[in-house]
């Protein structure tokens, strides 16, 4: 059965509260959040998640860099204790003027360690279709699996063909959560194009509309597929964007 997340990012907890209501009262298909990591944010992921508890199932994100070979997971007793089973592992970037301490620890490690001391916990990896050639990243999401994932969170997709280039590479059996986000100003779209290296189809228009009209065949694409659709909504109202699709 697909399954429908919607990413939010914590940057107070009374947003956060205010944005799960939100989704709660309008998008009646949703049945998981996804929660980022940002240091910078008092509230990490974990903590985050707690507030969707229990009415979703809440997959926060955990940083590499940020766990200490050295010390207990920061989070494993917290996810336990508010029955959170599933987390999502990505490398994370340093942080620009290196404030916070960092290690030297990349996702294939952290996803062999959570499996190995909380091997309760479903890992997800990260799925990049722009970082590096197709045949890389499929020797990529195959070590991963080989460190213990069980599937994947793309980063978002702007084109269904692409999608569907990937879609045939992927090891069968393997999770998938196809991931979409809005776009509806040049500026975003250029952040898009050169900070990720992210690829659109000719006919993409930065408009709520077009961003409306590709949630909605994303979803279609996950669910032909039996496969889970994540949504994450970048300065656009979430109801606006996926009012009457989730």
């Amino acid at each position: 059965m697909t399954r429908i997340s919607i990413e939010l990012v914590p940057r107070s907890r009374s947003g956060l509260k205010a944005e799960l209501t939100t989704v709660a009262e309008h998008l009646p298909s949703a049945d998981t959040i996804n929660i980022p990591d940002f240091p910078r944010f008092s509230t990490r992921s974990w903590h985050g998640c707690t507030f969707a508890r229990p009415r979703y199932r809440a997959i926060p994100h955990i940083r590499a860099v940020d766990l200490n070979p050295r010390e207990p997971l920061p989070m494993a007793a917290h996810l336990d204790e508010h029955g959170i089973n599933e987390v999502i592992v990505i490398t994370g970037d340093a942080p620009s003027d290196m404030s916070a301490k960092v290690y030297n620890v990349d996702a294939e490690a952290a996803i062999r360690r959570i499996r190995r001391e909380l091997p309760h916990i479903k890992v997800y990896a990260g799925l990049d279709p722009y970082r590096q050639s197709l045949a890389r990243e499929q020797d990529y999401l195959e070590r991963k699996l080989e460190a213990g994932a069980c599937g994947f969170f793309t980063q978002p997709f702007f084109d269904l063909r692409l999608m569907d280039a990937y879609a045939d590479l992927l090891p069968e059996g393997a999770e998938v959560w196809w991931g979409a986000t809005s776009v509806t100003s040049e500026g975003s779209e250029g952040y898009w194009r050169t900070r990720n290296h992210a690829v659109f189809p000719r006919q993409f228009q930065p408009t709520l509309e077009w961003n409306r009209r590709f949630a909605s065949e994303l979803l279609t694409f996950a669910r032909e597929r039996g496969q889970h659709a994540y949504f994450m909504p970048i300065k656009a109202d979430v109801v606006e964007y996926l009012g009457g699709i989730v």
